[in-house]
């Protein structure tokens, strides 16, 4: 671990103009990312074509193998592709690069040696030389592939910040996992937004207990403009009673309410809000526009069924 923590750092140390030029590259192309390597390398590869696709910067795998036995078909001119390499000279890329400059795509190359075959050749190197690997006979690709692999997500993330790859977007690419649910949940998503528990301040018990029962548990108190003053929920009633059992239906919520309640905004995550109800031990919290209006009421069992708390 130290000696790729070492590795690491040198080749942070050596990312410029060259890794600019590799994103500009990417960025500007019409086309896809064709990422190629054998071995550790091919396996490094499909992990980083797999983030990059992830993160809105459209790539896929290639073998180099069977690119030259057909597959190099999935190929266009306005494409990218990536050449993964420790030593910039495997017997199998050469073809495939040779074929690539042949239909004009452009290349990145990603080796430990800048006067390979592949580095030379390319459009761009990337220097992803390590002085050893953690391999004790310095021969298994260990050192060398994490350096490939920090490079690759190197791009894919300063891609998806030169494209303004959102979070919502990222959530649109992975529809069917908690992630993306967690992601695209807004409270608005959820909020009850009509017939909403509300009272007036001058509102007695009796009035809210109705409320309480009728409206899961919640009466928020507004004024006429709809601005939140405070809450009182069946946790604050019942602790109430426990002070006040007689003469208490005439009492007014104003003077018993929470007046500086717990409440979320409308756009606000959902995971965020489930958050900071299971903080304060809160079941249902008001939902407020920029000007403190209460426009809706979010109930954490509606979070936790719609996927918020996955």
């Amino acid at each position: 671990m130290r000696l790729e923590r070492e590795a690491l750092a040198e080749v942070e140390a050596r990312v410029g103009d060259s890794f600019a030029h590799a994103i500009e590259l990417i960025a500007v192309s019409g086309g896809r990312v064709i990422v190629a390597g054998v071995g550790k390398s091919g396996l490094i590869g499909r992990k980083i074509a797999a983030t990059m696709t992830s993160t809105g910067t459209p790539a896929m795998f290639l073998h180099p193998t069977e690119s030259v036995h057909g597959d190099l078909g999935i190929v266009t001119k306005d494409d990218v592709a990536l050449l993964l390499s420790k030593s910039g000279e495997t017997d199998e890329l050469i073809p495939l690069l040779e074929q690539l400059k042949r239909l004009g795509v452009r290349t990145v190359a990603i080796t430990g040696d800048g006067a390979s075959t592949l580095a030379r050749h390319s459009d761009v190197w990337l220097d992803a030389s390590v002085r050893e690997e953690a391999c004790p006979h310095d021969l298994a690709p260990t050192t060398s592939t994490t350096a490939t692999l920090a490079l690759g997500d190197a791009l894919a993330v300063v891609l998806l910040e030169r494209k303004g790859f959102r979070r919502e977007d990222f959530a649109r690419l992975h529809p069917g996992g908690a992630l993306g649910k967690r992601l695209l949940l807004t409270v608005s998503d959820v909020m009850i937004s009509h017939d909403l528990p509300t009272v007036p301040a001058s509102a007695t018990m009796r009035e809210v207990m109705v409320q309480l029962a009728e409206r899961r548990g919640i009466a928020i108190v507004t004024d006429d403009r709809g601005t939140l003053l405070g809450l009182f929920t069946s946790g604050d009633f019942a602790r109430f009673m426990e002070h006040r059992a007689h003469d208490f239906l005439s009492v007014r919520v104003d003077s018993v309410m929470v007046r500086t309640p717990k409440a979320a905004v409308a756009d606000e995550l959902g995971s965020a809000v489930v958050y900071r109800m299971e903080q304060f031990g809160i079941m249902a919290m008001p939902v407020l526009d920029t000007e403190r209006r209460v426009v809706g009421v979010v109930h954490l069992h509606d979070l936790m069924r719609a996927g918020a708390s996955a």
